[in-house]
């Protein structure tokens, strides 16, 4: 009986053993089978088990509550941090892009959210057209470094109820740190509506007092007979097309600025300035339409651009020290000038300017410094160095008689010019080589000229010889033609510089 008993609890204790073993067993197997369905899916279509049609898949089984959870399928990535969190498309702050709808406010909406967020981006997406009136994307508050990319085109309204009473700007940019504008895209400035009603608001380029031609008519305005949408006359103060102010590390490049109703391209207050491969484009004939122009900036860098416009290419007025053009392709357009100062009796102040490197072709002067009388104040330390210029009027100009109206009273003080310096200056002119009108109270001192060498194309207009008055300096090479009305040394009444002339 012991033994029957014996083999009783034998066989019972096996039997519960394989029980525990099956189960343990069947939860490893189950397990496993989870682990490779959820890993199999990872990576593949999350939604392929939403399609319609099919058989429903049979539900799994859950593993048990005390075990660790099993690995997720993951979610799609997020967009890259730059698309997500620093860059604002217009397009998503509601702006149209089909050159109709007004995107003003969706740009200031735009502009509104990249500016609290440092080294943001601004974008205006390629193959639209905006349409955009008077904005200012201001500072101070604004963090630094942000980048307006612009690879899509901006127009200017030319509904002159926008303008009200005139702006002197139109997309405006102050008091910023390392702002960038940068892109392929292009502003217009949709000039044309206000260049017609020329010349009654505008004043003339006095250098044109110069230029007589053989049959001594000129037709000084030709007709523009555009008029804008609703045929109202634009206001007389017209805007620049792109303007900064009070701004530090600014960069500029790519872009392209073309029909604006006044200059350009403004500089203001700004220090620390970089602008290159930039193109600037409006007809030779529009009136006033500076390229770029600088006032009151300092360490300013321009360079491989193309400038072609209605005036200066480059402007560089009071208040600017500091500044290196080299490598830029001027014309059509009044060439690259100093001024003009001292207007009304103001101060002016520039030092330390260097221009290479420049071709200009069929410009109305080359290199120049215009200044009014009755000013006062410096220009010092100029260079004007490899200047190819071809059929353009008058190549070298100093004039300190400068008067953009009919007439100007005569006033003894002046603007002091020394220091300027001219080398390597060659090609052709069609009026006259060289044109040096200084002061009779205060004369040009420390002119230098160096490897000139400029040669009449005779056509269409008279050929003058250089022209000097009350120009001293030195000719360090032969020149061509000889500018003999230089005079040598200083003038024997030169007085030291005073306060009036101090900067």
């Amino acid at each position: 009986m012991l033994f029957i008993a014996f083999l009783v609890f034998s066989s019972s204790f096996d039997t519960c053993i394989a029980r525990r073993g099956r189960h343990w067993r069947q939860n490893r197997g189950t397990s496993a089978s989870l682990y490779k369905k959820k890993g199999k899916s990872h990576g593949s279509n999350s939604n392929h088990n939403h399609h319609n049609g099919g058989s429903k898949p049979k539900p799994k089984p859950q593993p048990p509550s005390h075990q660790a959870p099993l690995p997720t399928a993951p979610k799609p990535p997020p967009p890259s941090p730059i698309e997500d969190s620093t860059t604002f498309n217009v397009l998503d702050f509601g702006a149209k892009g089909d050159g109709k709808s007004d995107d003003t406010k969706a740009f200031q909406a735009a502009w509104a959210a990249a500016c609290k967020v440092e080294a943001s981006t601004m974008l205006v997406p390629a193959e639209y057209v905006f349409l955009v009136g008077p904005v200012s994307f201001s500072g101070p508050y604004c963090q630094a470094n942000i980048v307006f990319q612009l690879y899509g085109t901006i127009i200017a309204p030319t509904n002159s109820n926008v303008w009200g009473k005139g702006l002197l700007w139109w997309i405006e940019f102050t008091k910023l740190k390392g702002i960038t504008i940068q892109g392929t895209g292009t502003i217009d400035g949709s000039g044309s509506v206000w260049w017609q009603d020329y010349p009654f608001d505008d004043p003339v380029d006095d250098e044109t007092k110069l230029i007589i031609p053989l049959n001594n008519t000129v037709e000084k305005h030709p007709p523009i007979p555009i008029r804008n949408e609703f045929s109202k006359k634009m206001p007389s103060i017209k805007p620049t097309a792109l303007r900064f102010y009070g701004s530090i590390d600014t960069t500029v490049t790519g872009i392209t600025i073309q029909n604006s109703p006044q200059c350009h391209l403004k500089f203001d207050n700004c220090m620390g300035v970089v602008v290159h491969d930039i193109n600037i484009s409006s007809p030779g004939d529009s009136p006033n339409t500076d390229g770029i122009h600088l006032q009151n900036s300092k360490d300013v860098l321009l360079h491989s651009s193309n400038l072609a416009c209605g005036d200066d290419c480059v402007s560089i007025q009071t208040g600017c020290t500091n500044v290196y053009v080299h490598n830029v392709n001027c014309g059509p357009g009044h060439g690259i000038s100093i001024g003009s100062l001292g207007k009304d009796n103001t101060r002016a102040c520039v030092s330390n300017i260097t221009v290479r490197d420049v071709i200009m072709h069929n410009t109305m002067t080359g290199v120049r410094i215009k200044t009014w009388q009755g000013g006062s104040g410096s220009v010092q330390g100029v260079l004007f160095s490899n200047i190819q210029v071809s059929e353009v009027q008058l190549p070298i100009v100093i004039d300190q008689f400068y008067c953009d109206k009919s007439t100007c009273k005569n006033q003894t003080s002046a603007v002091a010019l020394s220091g300027i310096n001219y080398e390597k200056i060659r090609g052709t002119y069609t009026v006259k080589p060289v044109h040096f009108a200084c002061s009779d109270a205060l004369p040009c001192i420390d002119v230098s000229l160096t490897t000139i060498e400029l040669k009449p194309l005779q056509e269409h207009y008279h050929m003058y010889d250089p022209f000097c008055w009350q120009t001293f300096g030195e000719l360090n090479t032969p020149t061509t033609p000889p500018i003999n009305c230089l005079q040598i040394g200083k003038p024997s009444s030169n007085r030291p510089q005073s306060d009036h002339d101090a900067c």
